[in-house]
């Protein structure tokens, strides 16, 4: 999948833009609050129907705007078009369509325009709770298998309604907290066989990209924990009312599931240097895009939002090196430093554009 041209309407501090890219390097340079993530992000808008910084759709629009719009216009391998709208106006319902036809659930639209992004927030993978690690999966997971987001979406359903019902004052009636439960067992089965069945493959397509990076200088790991791991959830689910009823919400299911994160056996939280953290990020990303891409009917776009920082020179080498070649598709990626740019545009080798960023305008260069 190609972006061929991008129109953004007041979208964050991005009053205007209408751009057209490289088929392979698109590269945005311009100081810290410019707006270079902001267009990256309407990018990832244009795939999941939200920002990835922000949860809050009204937030998305510019200060002094009443709404914004978001197009962009895709060519698939086959050559033939994509247009995806994406509009939104304070007070109202966004509106998603894709070649003028809206959508009805934004979950329909996911993986339409599969897409990986890599950015400085991606740190909290580490240092983060397991929710942010659950995110991970989900996210990669929910772009190639439509059932899984279908039923992640009805298990967070169930778990929210039962925990209404843990927190109320009076008894919950047991008929209805067992309905609640049968709903998550049920969902949340598929939710571990499927989280399972997606770390084993994706745990050796990790490994190889970060022996690649950090020239098979360190030995990292991947091991998925689940409450599934101990067989039926409907009992296990069941046992902690007693318990629940104490504490107003659910302590057993899938939505504790976790990811454990390891460099030479030990947790990367602890033992990591932050060259090696950012290794293993980068690297965690790269393979969830490689993933994509063998799932996926096609090659999903990548976006890499100032990653250089805290690297030394060889490990940038090998990302730069590994993301300029076949392996990999469309690429946006931003620095501070027009520099860094040239000397990584210089390296790859390959097609490219390059923008500036000044105050959320956005030129050619």
């Amino acid at each position: 999948m190609i972006l061929k041209r991008l129109s953004v309407v007041n979208y964050k501090n991005i009053a205007e833009a209408d751009l057209e890219f490289s088929a392979k390097m698109n590269c945005f340079v311009g100081r810290n609050g410019m707006g270079k993530t902001n267009l990256l992000d309407a990018v990832y808008y244009l795939s999941f129907c939200r920002s990835a910084t922000n949860p809050i759709d009204a937030q998305v629009v510019r200060h002094e705007a009443d709404y914004c719009v978001v197009q962009g216009h895709y060519e698939t391998e086959r050559g033939d078009g994509e247009d995806v709208f994406c509009g939104l106006k304070r007070g109202q319902r966004k509106q998603v369509k894709r070649n003028g036809k809206a959508y009805q659930r934004y979950s329909e639209h996911v993986g339409v325009i599969p897409l990986v992004m890599i950015s400085p927030s991606d740190g909290e993978l580490i240092s983060g709770g397991s929710d942010e690690r659950r995110r991970f999966m989900d996210v990669a997971i929910s772009q190639f298998d439509k059932e899984y987001l279908l039923q992640l979406i009805r298990y967070d359903k169930a778990l929210t309604q039962r925990n209404v019902l843990l927190k109320a004052e009076t008894e919950p009636d047991p008929e209805v907290l067992t309905l609640y439960e049968e709903t998550m067992a049920e969902a949340g089965t598929l939710i571990y066989e499927r989280r399972k069945a997606f770390v084993d493959e994706f745990t050796p397509l990790f490994q190889e990209l970060y022996g690649l990076i950090a020239q098979n200088h360190e030995t990292v790991s991947l091991t998925y924990v689940s409450h599934g791991d101990r067989g039926d959830l409907l009992p296990l689910i069941r046992s902690g009312r007693e318990k629940e009823r104490i504490l107003g919400y659910s302590i057993h299911g899938t939505h504790k599931d976790d990811l454990l994160m390891q460099l030479e056996g030990y947790p990367m939280k602890r033992e990591g240097s932050q060259g090696q953290n950012k290794t293993y990020l980068i690297a965690l990303k790269l393979a969830q895009f490689e993933f994509l891409r063998r799932t996926s009917r096609t090659t999903p776009l990548l976006l890499l939002d100032d990653i250089f920082d805290r690297l030394d020179a060889t490990r940038v080498a090998q990302i730069v090196h590994l993301v300029a070649g076949d392996r990999f598709g469309q690429i946006f990626i931003t620095d501070v430093n027009r520099g860094n740019m040239d000397r990584i545009l210089a390296s790859a080798g390959s097609d490219y554009k390059l923008f500036g960023v000044e105050a959320g305008s956005i030129t050619t260069l």
